[in-house]
């Protein structure tokens, strides 16, 4: 049996991957787009495309052993519900925003910019905070009602979908991740933040996790296990 140290410094690594694969997908799609076409259509395009199939990717291959969160909001609320203890969840966000700078400053370093140069782009109108809420709000609900209701199979579709659609129906393009929103601070490219605007960002992405929460809550009052755990008394893990 595996010790449980080593488990858990197993599903942290995970996370510090997976975070760092997903920005190095973000900025790098991002910085790509920018020299394969000037039409700002375009570029958005491909940033999204690169990302949901990333991401499908990712939660593909690292779900089974860390849950495939990436993402502070997913694993607080993961908390909320439960489904995992702060013992887990404490050492997730701190892998998730290292993981994320770590992303940024490789694709940086992969199309032969400076490792880390700070955003200039200032992201802050009232319409971009609202967006913020509703795509981190609109996550935890695609999320945590696949796990409640025992269909966390379709997750990674469901999610790698539903970050594509944000890109192009929330005027922010949905960052939706305060780890990324991080990370995006390091690169002053196409997909970077200006460290002024991340605060407020970070902020409407809290709320929109707590509003995700309590729909889903809403939605889903008890946990309905898949087909196979029904009459067993094992412990859901997303």
């Amino acid at each position: 049996m595996t010790p449980a140290p080593a488990a858990l410094l197993r599903r942290v690594a995970a996370e510090f991957a997976g975070s760092a694969a997903l920005t190095a997908m973000v900025v790098g799609s991002g910085i790509a787009a920018t020299s394969l076409s000037d039409d700002i259509g375009v570029q958005l395009l491909i940033n999204a495309i690169a990302t949901a199939f990333g991401l499908f990717v990712l939660i593909t291959v690292l779900g089974s052993i860390s849950g495939a969160h990436f993402n502070p909001v997913v694993s607080l609320v993961d908390l909320a519900f439960g489904y995992r203890g702060a013992r887990d969840v404490v050492p997730y966000i701190g892998a998730q925003i290292l993981g994320c700078i770590t992303g940024s400053i490789l694709a940086n370093m992969m199309f032969d910019l400076p490792p880390v140069a700070f955003s200039t782009t200032d992201r802050i109108t009232p319409g971009h905070l609202v967006a913020e809420v509703v795509a981190t709000a609109g996550l935890v609900a695609v999320i945590f009602i696949l796990a409640r209701s025992g269909r966390s199979a379709w997750a990674a579709g469901a999610v790698a979908a539903y970050i594509g659609s944000a890109y192009f129906f929330t005027s922010s393009t949905s960052f939706a991740n305060p780890a990324i929103t991080i990370g995006r601070i390091f690169s002053d490219t196409f997909a970077g933040i200006a460290p002024a605007s991340a605060p407020l960002f970070v902020i409407a992405q809290l709320l929109g996790a707590t509003l995700g929460w309590a729909g889903v809550r809403l939605l889903t009052p008890r946990h309905t296990p898949p087909p196979e755990q029904h009459g067993s008394r094992r412990v859901h893990r997303r």
